[in-house]
């Protein structure tokens, strides 16, 4: 799994006035829980951006007033006007613990039903899955290769090694669905 390192400060007051204060200059109040306690720190907004405003999953060691922490990002707290953040959870993360997390998914091949005139349509970008730090991957790659026309991939149909997926298990993650020149194409073959 990729991984970036964030830098932060301990916050000396937690509060709605302190939150405030810290927004103005630019950072954002953060809570890194999971470990012994809670900590909260602020960071700042520019340094998050690397792991908001992309579809990678990362693993972020967070080095909080010279410690080191691993995690990974929880949730984020946007204004519903000005769509800034407002604040953002980190889980610690332990090497002898599983992790739950939501990586991207990404399709390889040219599908039988597409190139017959059939539609691909993707029911997932990200998918839930459970794995110890170590084995976390960067993207769950799904081969569309064999799918033909009627034909989809559930998330049962998914293997990876030392990986749970964690999604119902007879979700559709991607379908190969019958367009109108598929249809007048297989009726033609019929006659």
């Amino acid at each position: 799994m990729k991984k970036v390192s964030i830098s932060g400060a301990l916050r000396a007051h937690v509060g709605k006035k302190d939150a405030k204060k810290h927004r103005k200059e630019g950072n954002v109040p953060c809570v890194l829980y999971g470990g012994e306690k809670q900590i909260h720190f602020v960071g700042s907004e520019k340094d998050f951006g690397k792991i908001i405003f992309t579809p990678d999953a990362y693993l972020v060691n967070l080095v909080i007033d010279g410690t080191e922490y691993h995690a990974v990002l929880q949730d984020i707290q946007y204004h519903p006007v000005t769509d800034k953040i407002l604040h953002m959870d980190f889980l610690q993360v332990f090497d002898d613990k599983p992790v739950s997390i939501a990586v991207p998914v990404r399709f390889t091949g040219t599908s039988k039903g597409v190139l017959r005139g059939g539609k691909l349509t993707k029911k997932y970008r990200k998918l839930m899955i459970k794995a110890l730090p170590a084995f976390l991957p960067d993207e769950v790659v799904v081969d569309i290769t064999e799918l033909n026309i009627g034909q989809a991939i559930k998330v049962n149909d998914l293997k990876m090694e030392n990986v749970e997926f964690l999604d119902v298990p007879t979700s559709v993650v991607a379908t190969i669905q019958t367009t109108r020149g598929a249809a007048l194409e297989g009726e033609g073959e019929a006659s």
